[in-house]
C-alpha cells in the first residue's frame, strides 16, 4: 500500500489554487481550503487515526494562503515543527508575474485578500513579501504566468498522480425508460427505441433484458446486428480519447421506453465490451423493476 501523502498548497492570490485543488480532488486527495496553519499538525493526526490500518494510502492536501490573515504568519513556525517532528509533508507553491495577476485581477474584479489600500500593485508587492520566506520551504514551485488551467492540470497530475497519471476513469452504463425520466447527469445518451420491443411478445412481456429468451428476441434481429457493429466501434474509438482527455467519470445513459427490456439489453453488452477492453464498468439498471 502506498505511503500516506500530506501536500500544503501555498503562493499568490490568483496563482491558481483554485485550479490545483479540483485537479488533487480528481487525484483522490481529501482537500481542506484555507485552512489556519496552527491546526496543520492536529488535523493531521486526526486524519491519520481515523484512518486507522488504512492511514498509509491517505492522501491530504491543504490550502494555506493569505486569506488567513495573522494565521498564516504562524506557517513558516509550523512548517519547521513538523520538520522537528519529523513529519513528512511536501509543500508546493504557486507563483505567477505581477502583471499576469493584475491581469487575472481585472478579469474576475475580485478584491485581492489584503485590500485595496495603494492599490492592487501594492497588495501584489506586499503578499510576494510575506510569502518570500515560505516560498523558500518549497518541495516544488509552479509558475502558472504562461500555463492554461489545462496545462497546469497535468502538471499537477505529472508531480501529484500515481505513476504520473490519474486513477483509472469510472464509468457508469446505465439503463432507464424515457417514461420514467431522462438522467440528468448522462454524458451521452443512446436511444434504443428503434429495436424489436419484446414488450409485444406475451411470454416475453413479463421478463426483462437480463432473461435470454428477451435476449435471443432482441439480438437476433438484423437492424440489432448492424447496431451493436457500429456501436462496438463507437465505443471502442472514445474511451481512449476519453481518458487521453483526462475525464475522471462517464455516465452513459440508454433508454428505451419502460426500462427493462431494451435497455437492459444493450447496457449490459455495452458493459461487457467495456470490461473486456480492460477498463472498470459499472452497470445499472433505474427502471427494472418499475411497471
Amino acid at each position: 500500500m502506498a505511503e500516506a501523502r500530506t501536500l500544503i498548497i501555498t503562493g499568490m492570490s490568483g496563482a491558481g489554487k483554485t485550479q490545483v485543488m479540483r485537479t488533487l480532488e480528481d487525484l483522490d486527495y481529501f482537500c481542506v481550503d484555507n485552512l489556519p496553519p496552527t491546526f496543520i499538525p492536529k488535523f493531521m493526526e486526526i486524519c491519520m487515526q481515523s484512518q486507522g490500518k488504512s492511514s498509509k494510502g491517505l492522501k491530504l492536501a491543504l490550502v494555506v494562503d493569505i486569506r488567513g490573515g495573522k494565521f498564516f504568519e504562524e506557517l513558516a513556525g509550523v512548517l519547521d515543527k513538523l520538520e522537528n517532528n519529523s513529519v513528512k509533508y511536501e509543500l508546493l507553491f504557486l507563483d505567477a508575474s505581477d502583471a499576469t495577476l493584475i491581469k487575472r485581477y481585472k478579469e474576475t474584479r475580485r478584491r485581492h485578500p489584503l485590500g485595496t489600500r495603494g492599490g492592487l500593485s501594492a497588495s501584489i508587492g506586499k503578499e510576494r513579501k510575506v510569502l518570500s520566506t515560505v516560498r523558500d520551504k518549497a518541495s516544488l514551485i509552479i509558475d502558472t504566468s504562461d500555463l492554461t488551467n489545462d496545462q497546469l492540470r497535468k502538471k499537477i497530475i505529472a508531480a501529484y498522480g500515481k505513476d504520473g497519471g490519474l486513477p483509472p476513469m469510472n464509468i457508469v452504463i446505465q439503463s432507464f425508460g424515457f417514461k420514467h425520466g431522462v438522467p440528468m447527469d448522462c454524458d451521452m445518451l443512446l436511444d434504443v427505441r428503434f429495436l424489436p420491443n419484446p414488450f409485444y411478445v406475451p411470454e416475453l412481456k413479463q421478463l426483462c433484458g437480463n432473461d435470454q429468451p428477451v435476449i435471443d428476441f432482441i439480438s437476433k434481429k438484423a437492424v440489432t446486428k448492424e447496431f451493436e457493429k457500429k456501436l462496438e466501434d463507437l465505443t471502442q474509438f472514445l474511451l481512449p480519447l476519453y481518458v487521453k482527455e483526462g475525464k475522471s467519470q462517464l455516465m452513459v445513459g440508454v433508454g428505451c421506453t419502460g426500462g427493462r427490456h431494451r435497455s437492459v439489453y444493450i447496457a449490459n453488452l455495452i458493459g461487457a465490451w467495456i470490461k473486456k477492453s480492460g477498463y472498470s464498468v459499472q452497470v445499472v439498471h433505474r427502471d427494472l423493476l418499475k411497471k
